[in-house]
C-alpha cells in the first residue's frame, strides 16, 4: 500500500535531485527518504531513480510516477480547500512572495483591502527577487510568488500574471522630458543600475542593450529597490523598470519616467506555485486581490 509519506519523498527527490536536500525539505533523515524510495520501487516493480555520482536521476518510470503523484497531491489539496470553502471558513495563513515590481504600488492597496475583508487570515509577505522566491516556492516555504517568466519550471506550476512595458527611470539631471518616449540607442552612453546576474531581469536587459546597440557607460549592480530609486533621484544614474512600478512617479517630481520604444521592451510576469500543492481558499483570494490591483495599474497611461 502506497503511503503519503512515500509520495512526498518521491516528489522531493525528483525536484531536488538529491537525497540530502530532499531529507532537509521533508524534515526527515537521508536514510529515511532512501528507504521510502526503495519501498516504492519494490511495490511498483521498477526502478524510479538511477543512483549516480551526481545525484539521483529519474528513469522514464520515475518521470511518469512523479507527474501522477503531483496530480494526486493537488487533488487532495483541492478537496480540503473546497470543503473548507463550502462551510464558509476563510482563515489560516497566506505566505506570498512578491518581487519589488509589485510591492511599491500594487501590494499596499491589495493587502489593505484583503486584510479588511478577511480579518481571520494571517498574511506573511516576503519581498525578494526571482531566484530566491522560486527556490522558496519550490521548497514549499511560500504558497505562491509573483516573478518574471523564466525557463526553469521544475517543481512549479505557472500561470500568466501580466505583460508590462519597461521604462527608463532617471533623475531631473538627465534633462529628459517626463513621459516622452525614448530610443535608448540615441541616449548613450548610459550609466545604468541593473539587477545582479542571479536576477532573470538582468539577462533580459543585457540582451536588449546588446541587440539594439545601446551604448553603456558604467553598470552598477544593485538588488535593492529603495536604494536604486533614491540614487536615481539624486544623481545621473538611470535604471530600467516595469511601468507598473513607476506609477508612483507619475507626476515626475523626483524622477523622470520615459517609455522605451523602437523597439519596445516588454516583460512577462507569472504566478508560481508548488506543483505538489493547490492554493488554499485564503491564498486564492489574496492572489485575486493582487491580480485586480495589478490590472488597474496596467491601464495607467505610462504603462
Amino acid at each position: 500500500m502506497l503511503s503519503l509519506r512515500q509520495i512526498r519523498s518521491l516528489i522531493a527527490v525528483y525536484e531536488e535531485r538529491s537525497f540530502t536536500r530532499a531529507a532537509q525539505r521533508e524534515n526527515a533523515t537521508q536514510s529515511g527518504i532512501s528507504q521510502h524510495i526503495s519501498a516504492l520501487e519494490e511495490q511498483l516493480g521498477t526502478i524510479l531513480f538511477e543512483r549516480r555520482h551526481g545525484g539521483p536521476e529519474p528513469t522514464p518510470a520515475g518521470d511518469l510516477f512523479y507527474q501522477r503523484s503531483l496530480e494526486m497531491l493537488r487533488a487532495m489539496e483541492r478537496g480540503v480547500a473546497e470543503v473548507r470553502a463550502s462551510i464558509g471558513q476563510v482563515s489560516g495563513e497566506v505566505k506570498a512572495g512578491v518581487m519589488p515590481t509589485f510591492t511599491r504600488c500594487a501590494l499596499p492597496p491589495a493587502l489593505d483591502r484583503f486584510m479588511s475583508a478577511y480579518p481571520h487570515v494571517r498574511v506573511e509577505v516576503v519581498e525578494g527577487y526571482s531566484g530566491a522566491l522560486s527556490d522558496m516556492v519550490r521548497a514549499g516555504e511560500l504558497d505562491m510568488a509573483l516573478v518574471p517568466a523564466s525557463a526553469e519550471t521544475t517543481g512549479l506550476t505557472l500561470s500568466p500574471l501580466c505583460s508590462n512595458r519597461e521604462m527608463l527611470l532617471s533623475g531631473p539631471q538627465s534633462g529628459l522630458k517626463h513621459l516622452q518616449a525614448v530610443r535608448l540607442a540615441e541616449l548613450g552612453p548610459l550609466d545604468l543600475i541593473v539587477p545582479s546576474q542571479a536576477n532573470v531581469r538582468r539577462r533580459r536587459i543585457e540582451t536588449y542593450l546588446a541587440t539594439n546597440n545601446v551604448r553603456v557607460g558604467r553598470l552598477l549592480e544593485m538588488d535593492a529597490m529603495l536604494g536604486t530609486l533614491e540614487l536615481v533621484a539624486r544623481s545621473r544614474w538611470m535604471t530600467i523598470l516595469p511601468g507598473v512600478l513607476c506609477i508612483a512617479d507619475a507626476e515626475g517630481r523626483e524622477r523622470r519616467v520615459n517609455p522605451i520604444v523602437d523597439p519596445e521592451m516588454v516583460s512577462e510576469f507569472v504566478v508560481i506555485e508548488p506543483a505538489r500543492r493547490a492554493l488554499s481558499p485564503a491564498a486564492s483570494l489574496f492572489l485575486a486581490a493582487m491580480r485586480e490591483e495589478i490590472a488597474k495599474l496596467e491601464n495607467f497611461p505610462i504603462a
